[in-house]
């Protein structure tokens, strides 16, 4: 049995992975932090506690980092 490609967008960025992955597995294969960011999903955010969750064909996902300034 073949694996099925996954396809999502990170950041504006099309990506298309070989094998299933969850969020985290995503992040680490983009080398983008897993500390001290927030994700959302589709215009939603998606809390940490999700992140070992299996990665949604087509999902639009936003990595937000927290900026300091005024």
């Amino acid at each position: 049995m073949t694996a099925i490609p996954v396809g999502v967008t990170v950041n504006g960025e099309d990506h298309v992975f070989p094998d299933p992955l969850s969020v985290r597995e995503l992040l680490e294969r983009l080398n983008l932090p897993c500390q001290g960011v927030a994700l959302a999903i589709d215009g939603a955010v998606f809390p940490k506690s999700r992140w070992d969750e299996p990665v949604g064909r087509g999902w639009e996902i936003e990595v937000l980092t927290a900026v300091q300034g005024g």
